[in-house]
């Protein structure tokens, strides 16, 4: 397809339904199609397609990952007060393209009108403020089996983002001289292995979230999830966003990360894994339970 809202067309559909086809979300599918479209798709979505409303609603998502009892960084509800460094995000599934950060409202302004005539927003309501945390980027990626209801933590990844990655090698008096807005557009992602000493609130902050998840959005986090967010100097995790469906950082460990390799005697993808239990919900007769 052109573009996935063909997907919901009913000869896209027929031709899914006649090859038995379950449909595996991405962010692309978030960013294309609003909440009610996917709602709308009668192909069986692995997961839970409710839930991805939350991912792509900044409001919802911060209510969950509170829920989740997630230390999430306190959002600003109007630019009137900014009192220290935020970050403005687009909502939905935007990759980074058109985040700045601002330290005072006539800083914010300013950036904003430059997106505004870029095209890529149309106002305030378009950007979701929160207060920037600085530290270590980290993206931790699960598996939830509502099958064998067990959490598996699957890997790390950091993203690598342009142009804001590239400022530290600009000298401060010449971008002090610029009038560009730094993109946080997402070009890349490398592996990260955390101190071991951390994995303990890793898995903790995975099962919340997926206690969380179950209570509020039914029938809650199955599959692949993320939850990212950035260490601080104290190596207290701050969450940010949650993803919730596969997210490109794991496509950097198609034979397996780290941690995976101490689950499984074979290499196992966060792909392969979600066959797997496609697989064994067809052999048990439960495919109702893995899809929605």
């Amino acid at each position: 397809v052109d573009s996935f809202l063909e997907i919901s067309e009913s000869k896209c559909e027929s031709l899914l339904k006649e090859n038995n086809s379950i449909l595996i979300p991405h962010g692309t599918l978030i960013a294309q199609m609003k909440q009610e479209q996917i709602e709308s798709i009668q192909t069986p979505i692995f997961g839970n397609k409710h839930i991805l409303g939350w991912e792509s609603d900044r409001l919802l998502k911060e209510q969950l990952m509170k829920e989740a009892k997630f230390d999430v960084p306190k959002s600003i509800s109007s630019p009137k007060e900014i009192e220290s460094l935020i970050i403005a995000k687009r909502h939905g599934a935007a990759g980074g393209k058109g985040y700045f950060l601002a330290s005072t409202e006539e800083e914010y302004n300013k950036k904003r009108d430059v997106l505004i005539n870029q095209g890529l927003i149309s106002g305030d309501s378009d950007l979701y403020l929160q207060e920037y945390y600085s530290g270590v980027l980290a993206y931790l990626q699960f598996f939830y089996s509502p099958l064998e209801k067990e959490i598996e933590f699957f890997g790390v990844d950091k993203r690598h983002e342009s142009d804001i990655d590239g400022l530290a090698r600009i000298p401060a008096e010449n971008q002090l001289k610029s009038n560009d807005v730094p993109s946080f557009n997402v070009i890349a992602n490398s592996p990260l292995v955390l101190r071991e000493s951390l994995l303990d609130n890793v898995y903790t902050m995975g099962e919340n979230f997926v206690e969380a998840s179950a209570k509020i959005v039914p029938p809650g986090m199955n599959g692949p999830f993320c939850i990212e967010g950035v260490y601080d100097q104290n190596a207290q995790f701050k969450v940010f966003e949650f993803s919730a469906r596969i997210v490109a950082g794991t496509n950097m460990y198609v034979n397996g990360s780290p941690y995976t390799t101490f689950m499984y005697n074979e290499p196992m993808s966060m792909g392969r894994r979600i066959a797997r239990e496609i697989k064994k919900a067809e052999e048990q007769n439960k495919i109702g339970v893995i899809v929605t």
